[in-house]
Formats: structure tokens, C-alpha cells, sequence
């Protein structure tokens, strides 16, 4: 698909109206280059520090932590209206013990400024640099968010990544 840079605030309202349903994807890569997505449904975007940011979760768990924490980076990508199931897989399945790019045939397109690729067949990319990152502390959460969300106290780590490019199909309105 052919891509053009674009202002990360371009498409602002699609990104949050699919972050929540279906998802997006969160794509970091291993050291020998090999891309791993993970469906995401919670993250923030917006300007921090005079530069623009997409802050996401991921639990220490997840194999896409490990990966953030060798490379420094991720690409954040928004599929397209046919890609639903793609979403769900990638958030079912762990890439330790799968191929999701060889098993649902995504193309890994290599980013321009980080070493995590995006995915040519979403509409909506974001290459992002971790500048900072936190783990939630669980005394500073309500207790219902504790109960709910972490009953096994596996807190999330933010990673706050400076978006450094945004790419999206030429045809992105008839897409999403």
C-alpha cells in the first residue's frame, strides 16, 4: 500500500474511536529483527514536553514488554475496518510461541526512525522512541481498579513514546 507522512494530529479521531474497538497494534521487534503485534485498547496521545507522545500500557508479562525494553521503541498501527480478527488474534495469542505476521500474513515495513516496524496493511501508523517510562504503583490506584483490572498485581508499565513519524494509506477515507 503506498504510505504518506502525515501529521500525527491528521487523524486524531479515527485513532481513538478504533483504539477502542477493535483495538490497535502495537508492534516491537526482537534483536534478530523479527516483529511481534499486540493488540492494544488503552493508550494517550497528545503533546507532553512541547512534542507529541502515544503512551502505552503493557504488562510486564506480556512477551511485547521485553521487546520495548531491549529496543527503546514500538510502532503503534491502526487497522482497517476489515482487519478485526487480526486484532483479536494478535491479542489472544503471545508472540513467544507465535508468528502472528507469518501466521496472518503481515507485511513488516521497516520504520524510517525506529528499529520496530509498522504494518503496511493498516491504515494509520505511528513510529514512537520510549523517552520515559513508569509502572502504575498500586497504592496511588483506587482499590476497585486494583481488584479489577489487576487481581494479580500485574501492573502495567507506560511507556511514554515521542512520536517521531506518521504515515497513513493514500486511500485511508475509504478504509476506516
Amino acid at each position: 500500500m503506498e504510505k504518506i507522512e502525515v501529521s500525527y494530529s491528521d487523524f486524531l479521531k479515527e485513532t481513538v474511536r478504533l483504539l477502542n474497538d477493535p483495538g490497535l497494534l502495537l508492534v516491537s521487534v526482537d534483536g534478530e529483527g523479527k516483529p511481534n503485534a499486540m493488540a492494544i485498547g488503552w493508550g494517550f496521545i497528545g503533546i507532553l514536553w512541547s512534542k507529541p507522545y502515544f503512551i502505552v500500557a503493557v504488562r510486564p508479562s506480556r512477551y511485547t514488554h521485553q521487546l520495548i525494553e531491549e529496543t527503546g521503541d514500538y510502532t503503534v498501527n491502526v487497522p482497517g475496518k476489515d482487519m478485526k480478527d487480526i486484532v483479536n488474534y494478535c491479542g489472544t495469542v503471545s508472540g513467544r510461541d507465535h508468528d502472528k505476521f507469518k501466521e496472518k500474513k503481515l507485511t513488516p515495513v521497516k520504520g524510517k526512525a525506529v528499529k520496530s516496524p509498522i504494518i503496511d496493511e493498516c491504515v494509520i501508523n505511528f513510529e514512537c522512541k520510549v523517552d520515559y517510562k513508569t509502572r502504575l504503583n498500586p497504592e496511588a490506584l483506587p482499590a476497585i481498579v486494583s481488584r479489577s483490572y489487576y487481581p494479580a498485581g500485574d501492573y502495567h508499565t507506560l511507556y511514554f513514546g515521542e512520536i517521531l513519524a506518521t504515515y497513513a494509506d493514500r486511500e485511508i477515507a475509504e478504509k476506516i
